[in-house]
């Protein structure tokens, strides 16, 4: 099965910048979700507006934790933070979407699982300046997770090409990279490079 690459907006970017990043990058990667926390209801719905104007498709979309902006702009789906709204209570209201869930621990990996979560984003695996000060899961943890639910587990924090292949061996279906990519000289460049990393660690 092809393993996957999720790229996750940093809130750090611009509408432009991120419109010029995602219009050369969307045909190599799986999704990216859009997660803009700082971002008013009006503002986010711009920004999803003016990526489907120059042509990204909304099969590339995860919205973060806006189940009803996701509906509203028929994305692929929403990513739920653990904390947020039930996966139950969305699956319910929107049966449509494609239901991923954030999670840091076996318990919430199988309370996921229960509730009808689709996949699993699971970290942060290596140390990260998004998650200064916190202790990383590691591949220990990686793999306790794959190992013990069915779902798809897309790994997630500070990972580099370097990374990948270990990543992908420890069970994960995927990655997640945030700054790896946006933050890059060349954002095409870097998903081209994490993308061969993926074909080769299938």
């Amino acid at each position: 099965m092809k393993k996957e690459l999720h790229v996750i907006s940093t809130g750090k970017q611009s509408d432009e910048q991120l419109m010029e990043i995602l219009y050369n990058i969307y045909p190599y990667i799986t999704a990216f979700h859009i997660r803009e926390k700082e971002r008013t209801e009006r503002e986010l719905s711009n920004l999803i507006t003016n990526l489907l104007n120059i042509g990204v498709p909304q099969s590339k979309l995860m919205i973060n934790d806006r189940a009803d902006v996701a509906e509203c702009f028929r994305t692929r789906g929403v990513q739920l933070p653990y904390h947020g709204l039930d996966v139950n209570h969305v699956k319910c209201a929107f049966p449509r979407l494609t239901i991923g869930c954030s999670v840091h621990a076996i318990e919430e990996a199988r309370y996921a699982e229960k509730s009808g979560a689709h996949f699993l984003l699971y970290g942060h695996i290596y140390p990260t300046a998004s998650k200064e000060g916190k202790l990383p899961q590691g591949l220990q943890g990686l793999r306790e997770i794959t190992s013990n639910t069915p779902l798809p587990v897309i790994a997630i924090g500070g990972i580099q090409p370097r990374h990948v292949r270990e990543v992908i061996h420890a069970g994960a279906s995927g990655i997640a990279v945030m700054s790896g990519i946006l933050e890059s000289i060349s954002p095409l460049d870097a998903v081209k490079e994490y993308q061969q990393e993926l074909e080769v660690s299938q």
